[in-house]
């Protein structure tokens, strides 16, 4: 082999060896990448468990209280209902309880002023039958006037 030969034959070992030490550098630098990510997801699920755990009660609180809340409103409704159902009622009786003894008021006021009509009524055929009597009265002492 020639001296070129040799040269040649000997930077391609050089090359072929900085090539072994660049992939063995990224091989080493691959692992610290995972090792790394690996830690951090380590640390991330640490830091993360206790707020799950906590969000999982706090939405378990939730849901509670949203199904006292629902049966809550469920009872107050109820309440308003009952208690719609009783003003009902009591308007009616006192409807009933008024009206009644109205009716009968306005049947005696009815009946006084029947009453009272007929009283003027009879008052006026008096004075008419007064009134008639006065002037025959007079047309006789008149016809019976000599003069």
């Amino acid at each position: 082999m020639t001296e070129t030969g040799e040269l040649l034959l000997g930077v391609i070992a050089v090359a072929v060896a900085v090539m072994a030490l660049v992939q063995v550098g990224a091989v080493v630098a691959g692992l610290r990448a995972v090792r790394r990510v690996e830690q951090l997801a380590t640390q991330i699920e640490t830091g993360l468990k206790p707020v799950l755990a906590n969000l999982t009660s706090v939405s378990a609180e939730a849901a509670k209280a949203a199904s006292a809340a629902a049966g809550q409103v469920e009872r107050i409704d109820r309440i308003f209902t009952d208690l719609s159902s009783r003003i009902d009622q009591t308007v009616g009786s006192a409807q009933r309880i008024v009206s009644g003894p109205a009716r009968e008021g306005m049947a005696i006021v009815a009946g006084v002023r029947a009453a009272v009509s007929a009283l003027q009524g009879m008052r006026e055929a008096t004075r008419r039958r007064s009134a008639t009597r006065a002037s025959s009265f007079e047309e006789e002492e008149e016809s019976l006037f000599i003069g």
